[in-house]
């Protein structure tokens, strides 16, 4: 789809682009092609050869997310310990939406922090928990429908270290903190946060935006936003570590759309597959025009260096390995069976070389490297933009 209609959306969009979202494009249009090089394979019984051309490696490119979510799960299953986990999910209003196209990377950040102040207080509160908790929170910024929609979700353990540090306080396995007291707590803080952003300086108000650079429609916008309630949703517990680890990779390294999702691209529009939640769950089909499809993915793409994945409590990074230990040994436990579940060793060869996949025509030969594929070619649309593009502006996607 990039590749069909990618070159007429630079043309058309390239100056309101960011920097990030032109690469995107140009990046998942050379995915796994000879623009990238790769490498010759063989088998070594019947001489079947085959060619695998190098993946693009961008975060937001859909056919490249699952190595890296293997490597992250397999360090995550160290950390995991044996009791129940809950799924908490913090949605910003849709009043900061086209704030947050213009300012992701602040406006994202304030989110983070918001909802990870939340968790810390309520949960270390003598009338809920009253424990340090330790939790990750993962980034989306999309609906099923692809267009803005950016909420965290947050799993977190049922429980925490004492307030002294050295035992373990168990939670509830059917509840874990009120979600109503979140909310409240969470749009506070938000609102705080955001005030003091705009007061500093720190955000920009480009397009249909500039009016809120006047104080007075600002400060509106926030009333707006105080005088409702702000989504925030515990999900039920999903048992305990062994599960956790499954349950992680449908989030953790997700991007906007999914190619299984697709259902036909014809060169002008494509059509993909959604859950309607305003329509009792369910399934339909939305079609779009090339260029609308392209628009609503890029919004999701995320401002470089921008982390997405973030871990607060007894799980961040400062003292992780530290407090773990602790809170094993208050349980009793080592490793739990997911962190037990080390991955087989590789099959090895005669001369100590790793053995290859086997070749899927003789079925008893294996499949091995034979030379290395130097790039044909520069990746595709890269000539398309132009000097004055390349350096544009970096504010976010303009939808005025």
């Amino acid at each position: 789809m990039f590749r069909a209609a990618g070159a007429e959306f630079l043309q058309r969009h390239a100056h309101v682009l960011r920097g990030e979202q032109r690469r995107a494009i140009k990046d998942l249009a050379a995915c796994r092609t000879a623009a990238l090089g790769g490498h010759e394979e063989a088998c070594d019984a019947c001489g079947h050869r085959r060619f695998a051309y190098n993946s693009c490696r961008n975060r937001h490119c859909p056919k490249c997310q699952a190595s890296a979510r293997a490597r992250w799960l397999e360090a995550r299953s160290a950390e995991l310990i044996d009791v129940p986990y809950f799924h908490v999910v913090f949605t910003l209003p849709a009043e900061f939406g086209p704030l947050a196209l213009h300012n992701p990377r602040m406006i994202y950040g304030l989110l983070f922090r918001a909802a990870s102040e939340t968790l810390l207080q309520i949960a270390a509160d003598r009338k809920h928990l009253g424990a340090e908790i330790g939790f990750l929170a993962v980034l989306h910024t999309w609906g099923q429908n692809l267009l803005h929609h950016p909420h965290l979700h947050c799993v977190v353990p049922s429980g925490g270290l004492s307030p002294n540090g050295q035992g373990w306080i168990a939670g509830r396995d059917d509840f874990f903190l009120p979600v109503q007291v979140l909310s409240r707590v969470f749009r506070g803080k938000f609102i705080a946060l955001v005030k003091r952003a705009c007061e500093r300086g720190q955000l920009v108000f480009p397009g249909r935006l500039r009016p809120l650079e006047d104080r007075n429609c600002f400060e509106q916008l926030l009333d707006q936003a105080v005088r409702q309630d702000w989504v925030v949703y515990a999900k039920p517990p999903f048992g305990g570590a062994p599960q956790v680890l499954k349950y992680l990779a449908r989030y953790t390294h997700r991007v906007a759309i999914a190619n299984s999702r697709i259902a036909t691209f014809d060169g002008q529009r494509v059509s993909f597959r959604w859950k309607d939640y305003a329509d009792d769950n369910q399934h339909k089909t939305m079609t779009l025009a090339a260029d609308e499809f392209i628009r609503r993915f890029l919004m999701h793409v995320l401002p470089r260096g921008f982390t997405r994945i973030r871990y607060y409590g007894f799980l961040a990074n400062r003292h992780r390995a530290q407090k773990l230990a602790i809170i094993r040994g208050t349980l009793g436990a080592s490793l739990t069976d997911a962190a037990a579940q080390s991955p087989p060793e590789a099959e090895a060869r005669a001369d100590g070389e790793p053995a290859g996949e086997v070749c899927p025509v003789c079925n008893s030969g294996r499949i091995h490297k034979v030379a290395i594929l130097i790039p044909v070619a520069p990746p595709p649309l890269s000539w398309l933009l132009p000097a004055a593009h390349r350096h544009g502006p970096r504010i976010g996607w303009d939808t005025s």
